[in-house]
């Protein structure tokens, strides 16, 4: 009997195999990649009773991807809402369910978010570049391909485990889509005392939209210009967002697909939970900068991960 599988019917502006990223390979230039809203990938896995860092598909706006079922599979999806249909009947996000052969599963127009994540039994089927299946473009690595490259119309997706029992995700627990005004807590770096007392209180207390200049590697942030006495410090490795203020005083959060290393000051970063909050942001959205301590960041990220660990 012929393996189960997905077959891409329509190809979306951006569907990407990913993990939770990279990691050990800075020094060799390669980025971190991985799921850019990794809580909502990490609800997805936990749906299908998954590893966490199992491969999913992560799906940018949708845009008409098109899935074909060749034989029955369960699986699950989460983060934002765009539009999906299953044989054109509505899908809601953050639960399982089970596509059959034949039908077709689509994925439309934004709702509510940025990015959905659709989780297989076990994990994709995808090689294994420097230990992840991360796709990075940049770095061409990663993807069924192993070219970093989005999937394409003809491609099928197979996967690594069986279906079992389905988990539900409890009603607390479900995680909201950004909506205007959300506040994005950030840990002040070393360099946030070379920009002005006035910069330093528009950042936190002026709202910031979010430019359409945006994508896996940074989001640029439009507001008030930050003036500081660095324009340029000898280039060091960044982190995960990281907001860099180049020249022209606008922020860049930089994102998983971030170069390793740069030269422009930074006023902070934010907190793995606010980076997985700004990948769900549509061009446009209203964010408040809110300075917190790395401690609180570190208690956050903790609570985070018992939701997981408790099951």
């Amino acid at each position: 009997m012929s393996q189960a599988a997905l077959e891409i019917k329509q190809a979306g502006p951006l569907a990407l195999i990913q993990d939770a990223g990279r990691f050990g390979v800075g020094h060799l230039g390669v980025t971190q990649g991985g799921a850019a809203d990794w809580i909502a990938f990490y609800w997805a896995n936990w749906l299908l009773g998954n590893p966490l860092n199992s491969p999913a598909l992560e799906i940018v706006m949708g845009g008409g991807l098109t899935l074909e079922a060749h034989g029955e599979v369960r699986l699950a999806l989460t983060g934002a809402d765009l539009a999906a249909t299953l044989d054109g009947q509505p899908l809601a996000p953050n639960a399982s369910f089970i596509l059959r052969s034949g039908q077709q599963l689509v994925f439309q127009q934004p709702r509510h978010g940025l990015r959905a994540y659709l989780a297989f039994p076990g994990g994709l089927d995808a090689p294994r570049v420097l230990g992840s299946h991360a796709c990075t473009a940049r770095e061409q690595l990663g993807g069924l391909q192993e070219d970093g490259q989005p999937l394409k119309a003809g491609e099928r997706l197979t996967w690594q485990g069986n279906t079992h029992e389905a988990r539900k995700l409890p009603e607390h627990l479900v995680p909201s889509m950004p909506t205007s005004g959300c506040r994005l807590p950030l840990v002040l770096g070393s360099q946030a005392a070379s920009f002005s007392g006035s910069s330093l209180f528009k950042a936190f207390n002026t709202p910031w939209q979010v430019d359409n200049r945006a994508d896996r590697m940074g989001v640029r942030l439009t507001g008030p210009v930050l003036n500081g006495s660095l324009t340029g410090i000898i280039s060091e490795g960044i982190p995960l967002g990281a907001v860099q203020v180049p020249p022209d005083g606008q922020p860049i959060v930089l994102m998983n697909d971030r170069q390793t290393i740069g030269g422009y000051p930074r006023l902070g970063a934010l907190t793995p939970s606010a980076c997985a909050a700004l990948a769900q942001c549509l061009p446009g959205t209203e964010v408040w900068l809110t300075p917190i301590s790395a401690s609180h960041a570190q208690a956050d990220y903790r609570r985070q991960h018992a939701q997981w660990a408790t099951d």
